[in-house]
């Protein structure tokens, strides 16, 4: 194991006793791998192979549009997600992503099926020659590592099927939200 694993896994211990704290104690943390009274369970950041990922279609209306990314635990996982999830594009090149989430943020634990989210938002009131539809988002992981300290690349890439954004000088931006628990609204 490597030092920046070791300092990695000690911050999101960290983190992660602030989300069991706000989350009326739903899981215990450690710093190591395993338990440390043999009972409670230990949670780390999120490799990209625990979850899956979709967007979900929300509200329109007066030309704003919204989505979500929304992250589902794989059955049997247990991990959490920063409050601030690094989020891009691919394709649309004029379109930027403005990620509003404040840097500290609390952390969402998932587990077991459980879902969060962040919610997106955008304007297409343009003319189309100044629209752009992007051709996928992505989002980086909290951790590429797994606990035996395999290498998992961090990077998930999901198509976009949300149509086209504006990609003019006055609104060329897709807002990114906090992660938030439970099941993104849908429209």
């Amino acid at each position: 194991m490597t030092i920046r694993t070791t300092v990695r896994r000690t911050a999101a211990a960290i983190a992660v006793a602030g989300v069991a704290v706000g989350t009326g104690a739903f899981f215990a943390t450690s710093a190591s791998a395993a338990p440390a009274g043999g009972d409670e369970p230990t949670v780390f950041p999120c490799t990209s192979t625990q979850f899956t990922t979709k967007l979900v279609a929300g509200d329109a209306g007066a030309g704003n549009r919204y989505g979500a990314l929304q992250f589902t635990a794989n059955e049997g996982e247990r991990c959490y997600l920063p409050g601030r999830i690094d989020v891009g594009l691919v394709g649309a090149h004029n379109v930027l992503i403005d990620n509003q989430a404040d840097p500290d943020a609390p952390a969402v634990a998932l587990s077991n099926g459980s879902s969060a989210y962040v919610q997106l938002h955008w304007t297409a009131i343009a003319g189309g020659e100044e629209q752009q539809t992007p051709n996928g988002i992505t989002v980086t992981a909290p951790s590429d590592s797994n606990m035996r300290g395999d290498y998992i690349d961090p990077n998930v890439l999901v198509d976009w099927d949300l149509g086209a954004v504006d990609a003019n000088q006055g609104s060329h931006t897709i807002d990114v939200g906090a992660t938030t628990q439970g099941e993104a609204p849908t429209a």
